[in-house]
């Protein structure tokens, strides 16, 4: 069994032992087991017994969103995670981690050729979720989203001794590319990448997206008049993963630290 067939197997049972809805006790015992083993802080959301699925507890929801910021040109984190790297676009490169350089042209894929140039020089961010984090994502500023392309790879762990030693690991992995522009019209992508365990990456605004199945060629979607206010929900991991956020240059002004703990809504700069 090759590698790339190994990790979507385990990921695809991994995948139907979350989905699938156990006896009450035994899903409270599955449900308060992880829990504790991963040291969710629960303080916001409903009790570990609630959901019906280790699955419903991965993707949960707020009981009360956190509010946003009243600064409207704030850059909020969209998402609950660990910032692993961050820095400028330079000769079409950002870092999966620090020493680990990559191409975003191929990372982009075959639907989005000049899409690199146009963030040349912008900004990188990198946010790992890992599995006790909020697994859901929301937008970092207003977006118009103009496309969306799913590309199937492989699903191999994100974590720090492959982003340290596998080459191309984002660019090996299943993503989905979204194209967006702010509200002066500056590219801004949201990438997000699938690994090891992650039973689907859900796209709220594009129910065609199928991750972690048997598609194999990309698919490509674009859409008009679709604008998402910051703040808003677009989707979730089942499970932990990463998301990548690229910028035009000069759009904004970001303020973060490489292994820097952010939660949702946080200030993480200046939209310029």
């Amino acid at each position: 069994m090759n590698k790339k067939h190994y990790t979507s197997v385990i990921s695809n049972y991994f995948g139907k032992f979350a989905s699938k809805e156990f006896s009450p006790s035994i899903q409270h015992f599955i449900n308060a087991s992880y829990v504790k083993l991963m040291g969710l802080d629960m303080s916001a959301f409903k009790e570990p017994n609630a959901y019906p699925s280790l699955n419903k507890l991965f993707t949960r929801a707020f009981v009360t969103p956190p509010a946003l910021p009243e600064d409207k040109d704030a850059l909020i984190s969209g998402v609950d995670a660990l910032i692993t790297d961050a820095g400028t676009i330079r000769e079409g490169k950002a870092y999966q981690i620090k020493g680990m350089s990559y191409d975003i042209d191929r990372l982009f894929g075959e639907f989005h050729t000049g899409l690199a140039a146009k963030v040349e020089g912008g900004e990188f961010i990198n946010f790992y979720l890992s599995p006790k984090d909020y697994h859901r994502y929301h937008m970092p500023m207003t977006l118009k989203i103009l496309s969306l392309t799913h590309i199937p790879g492989k699903l191999y762990p994100v974590n720090f001794p492959l982003l340290r030693n596998m080459p191309d690991l984002f660019i090996e992995n299943e993503r989905v590319v979204i194209e967006c522009e702010d509200e002066k019209g500056r590219t801004q992508v949201l990438v997000l990448v699938g690994a090891l365990n992650v039973g689907k990456m859900v796209v709220t605004f594009e129910e065609n997206i199928r991750t972690n199945s048997e598609i194999r060629a990309p698919k490509h979607y674009t859409y008009e008049n679709l604008t998402l206010e910051r703040g808003d929900l677009f989707g979730w991991f089942e499970m932990g993963s990463t998301i990548l956020t690229f910028s035009e240059k000069g759009s904004i002004f970001p303020e973060v630290a490489i292994n820097q703990k952010v939660s949702f809504t946080d200030i993480l700069g200046k939209v310029l």
